[in-house]
């Protein structure tokens, strides 16, 4: 079995290094012409480094994160409203990371070109196009041939058709392979948001592995250091009602501190200096927060999505990241059990379809939430955690994702 991957982001990089884990060939394509460390900060939690733990990864992950150690509610005087601690402190076998997004990326590009091979990963190469034949019957079977996908050089404009026995569309937000599959699966919808993101080189702040969050009004801070003297920032301003978005969601537009800065301009934190965090940024991204309505299926035949392109979220629950590190291993588990590939991406999806959605929905709650006491904060992200599936004995006891060798 081969199996193509559209997409070379956190999600399409472990899903190669599962499949090749699993003895299934997996090849990688791209459509930037060259991965370098863009973004900020992430958080990967202890379900998603578990699986790259036992895809060994974890000195590595190690090496380039911050084990989080607590995380911190505060109003704009530093007064702590509620803490609760997080990875090792709160009972889980694995950390959890905080992590820079581009760093993470790099980490995994670097382990599938050595275990898959250099030229594993393919970049300016993009996805135009695909063609199956599927049968017609009330289960996905076998099919009677491979998934022809139509592979555009983004350097030369010749298109190159590419056989493989299974399409994985793990291209992010904006999915041409989503597209194709589901040109009805609705709009962006907007929270209302808007984010201000960046990485400053500043102090350690409370306990030096502390992630915060500090509320006032329509303004919310998140702050946690991501190594190497970074303290990774979010600034969030709710400007509008929610509802479809009209106009750009690139994560990755410039922003000004300008536009962000009076909002955050007088927070005394005390123990972190909320306008030097932002004034000290050298460069700044803006987007809006959104995600989209759960599909009520992911994919056709050998064709499936994985991911952002599955099930974009709010990046309220540090979870993005890591239910697309999961998505990754469960298809790598589910096409090594199959007979046939469109079996295994229809056990696929049964198994994560449903997770990720509840993922979606628990993120808009968290993002709504207007309670502010410790009681009220408590309730919060223990409900979260048991929307998502995230429990610490949940997680302990779980058998592992690997496939079993005979």
């Amino acid at each position: 079995m081969t199996v193509l991957v559209a997409g070379a982001g956190i999600g399409g990089l472990t899903a190669a290094l599962s499949l090749h884990a699993a003895g299934i060939d997996a090849a990688v394509v791209e459509s930037a012409r060259e991965i370098r460390p863009l973004g900020v900060g992430i958080n990967l939690l202890p379900h998603a480094v578990r699986e790259l733990t036992e895809l060994g990864l974890g000195g590595e992950l190690a090496a380039i994160g911050v084990a989080t150690a607590e995380n911190v509610y505060a109003d704009r005087y530093g007064r702590r409203i509620f803490a609760e601690p997080r990875g090792v402190a709160q009972g889980y076998r694995w950390p959890q990371y905080s992590v820079h997004r581009g760093e993470l990326q790099l980490l995994l590009l670097a382990a599938v070109r050595e275990r898959l091979g250099s030229g594993a990963v393919r970049t300016g190469a993009r996805v135009a196009d695909f063609a199956q034949d599927v049968p017609e019957t009330p289960v996905r079977g076998a099919g009677p041939g491979p998934v022809r996908v139509r592979v555009l050089d983004r350097a030369t404009g010749t298109v190159e058709e590419i056989t493989a026995e299974a399409l994985i569309g793990a291209d992010g937000l904006h999915s041409a392979v989503r597209a194709r599959l589901c040109p009805d699966g609705g709009p962006l919808l907007w929270s209302g948001i808007r984010m201000w993101r960046g990485t400053t080189v500043a102090g350690p702040f409370l306990t030096g592995r502390s992630m915060v969050i500090v509320r006032d009004g329509d303004a919310e801070l998140v702050a946690y250091p991501i190594g190497r003297g970074r303290i990774n920032w979010v600034c969030q301003l709710r400007v509008s009602e929610p509802g479809p978005l009209v106009g750009d969601a690139a994560w990755n537009r410039a922003g000004r501190v300008a536009d962000v800065l009076p909002r955050f301009a007088d927070w005394r934190l005390g123990w972190l200096d909320v306008p030097g965090l932002l004034n000290g940024c050298e460069e700044i991204l803006e987007c809006p927060m959104v995600d989209r309505e759960p599909l009520p299926s992911w994919g056709q035949g050998r064709v499936t999505l994985l991911g952002d392109a599955a099930h974009p979220t709010y990046p309220v629950g540090a979870n993005g990241a890591s239910q697309a590190v999961v998505d990754a291993r469960v298809l790598a588990r589910e096409l090594a059990a199959a007979d046939a590939a469109p079996r295994g991406l229809a056990r696929y999806e049964a198994a994560r379809r449903e997770p990720t959605a509840a993922v979606v929905r628990a993120n808009r709650a968290m993002s709504r939430q207007g309670g502010r006491t410790p009681g009220d904060l408590a309730r919060v992200t223990d409900a979260y955690r048991h929307a998502t599936g995230g429990g610490v004995r949940e997680l302990n006891t779980r058998p592992s994702l690997s496939p079993t060798r005979p």
